[in-house]
């Protein structure tokens, strides 16, 4: 049976296939997203905008994925802001 994330980054690489680009793109794409609400917002992107060209679709998931990177990161710093601060106030 397959994953969630399993069934978004197929219909990621179909999306992209109906936009006349290789399969392998849309592989690449999926794994560089790595998760199902990135994939998610690449696929809704795609099916909204249709962009012109392949480099519009990569500078997008490199936005997306920007995005994740910075909101992981915040996650991080706000945890262990939070230790820090469980420790200073013991």
């Amino acid at each position: 049976m397959m994953t969630r994330l399993e069934q978004l980054s197929r219909e990621l690489v179909d999306v992209v296939v109906n936009l006349g680009y290789p399969s392998e793109l849309g592989e690449l794409m999926a794994q560089n997203l790595g998760t199902e609400s990135t994939v998610e917002r690449m696929i809704q992107y795609l099916l909204h905008v249709q962009p012109a060209t392949a480099e519009e679709m990569v500078d997008e998931m490199l936005a997306i994925c920007d995005e994740r990177d910075k909101w992981v990161q915040k996650k991080k710093n706000e945890y262990y802001n939070r230790k820090v601060n469980e420790w200073i106030n013991r």
